[in-house]
């Protein structure tokens, strides 16, 4: 295998044999998918329970991703490694121990908060974060001890910092972007970064418009630069791609997401209802066949090969390999 791998480490898309195909075009070796929300631990199943019939349907296209040696069974089988993750801990309900049960189920990335406070951490659209609760203390632990990787995506400032203190192995932000370049809540701190870095951890860059320099109109250029600026902060090594790509989705997903069952009342994250459902993705990357794009453009901004490669995929795959087994 000469070629590097190429992982995308977030995906919640609609699902379907067309994306699983496009994925192919794209020579994409790996996606890490949602998939959980707001879902608590039976309705989660359920989810495994229909991409047990994609994997039936489609095994010359995708199969199930478990451990970083499966992402070379993707590439020597011209298939897809689909690794599950979840962007809330709702699946593992007040028990601990569905920590261990879920990762014997194929999760291998969990958000310690949504949007939102949990029972374990703070979201970045609370007004106040009080940082890592006392069970999230211990799940952080537990997490360790499995090889469920910690994802503070979504989570507070002040939250995702503890997390990465607390854990005594590498967390992930695996969609987000530097806050010096585009300003939402969700994006990530210098000071979060360099803590994420400093610990081994991996940031995942977004492609999802409200987290990008001028939204939809956000040029590759733009993007790159702003991934070379942030290697400059924080190394090569502890970057990769993170798309958040939402393809196909119907605008009622983006209710699902924000508001789930907590509200009944629309909420438009951090804007107004012109936020109400998905925005248009940029036009250098719409779908799989796009990565690519991003591969040229890294290319484009000074990047060399070796780095790229790495960006694309590399610091993913070995990022899988140190964390994905028990400690």
């Amino acid at each position: 295998m000469s070629k590097a791998p190429i992982i995308d480490n977030l995906q919640y898309a609609n699902w379907s044999d067309k994306i699983f195909r496009q994925m192919r075009e794209g020579n994409v070796d790996a996606v890490h998918v949602t998939i959980a929300y707001h879902e608590n631990f039976r309705e989660m199943v359920l989810n495994i329970e229909q991409w047990n019939r994609w994997f039936e349907q489609y095994p010359d296209l995708i199969f199930q991703g478990r451990w970083a040696s499966d992402v070379d069974v993707a590439r020597q089988t011209s298939r897809t490694a689909i690794f599950f993750g979840f962007q809330n801990p709702s699946p593992i309900e007040d028990d601990i121990g569905l920590v261990e049960i879920v990762h014997a189920l194929g999760a291998r990335f969990m958000q310690l908060s949504y949007n939102n406070q949990s029972l374990l951490a703070t979201g970045c659209y609370e007004a106040e974060d009080p940082g890592i609760t006392r069970m999230g203390k211990q799940v952080i632990k537990e997490m360790n001890r499995v090889g469920l990787v910690i994802d503070m995506s979504h989570s507070a400032e002040r939250s995702t910092l503890e997390a990465i203190n607390l854990s005594e192995r590498p967390i992930a932000i695996t969609h987000a972007n530097p806050h010096f370049w585009q300003p939402a809540l969700r994006n990530k701190s210098n000071e979060v970064l360099k803590a994420l870095a400093e610990s081994g951890g991996m940031l995942g860059f977004s492609l999802y418009p409200h987290h990008l320099h001028g939204g939809s109109n956000c040029t590759l250029t733009d993007f790159c630069e702003m991934v070379a600026r942030t290697a400059d902060l924080i190394g090569v090594q502890n970057i990769g791609i993170g798309s958040d790509l939402c393809q196909d989705q119907p605008d009622s997903v983006v209710e699902w997401m924000r508001v789930g069952r907590w509200s009944k009342e629309i909420d438009y994250g951090e804007g107004s209802k012109d936020n109400a459902g998905f925005p248009p993705q940029p036009q250098w990357f719409t779908d799989n066949r796009d990565m690519p794009n991003l591969a040229k453009g890294m290319r484009q901004v000074g990047f060399s090969d070796a780095d790229t490669d790495l960006i694309m995929g590399g610091n993913w795959l070995r990022f899988y390999r140190d964390n994905f087994v028990p400690a």
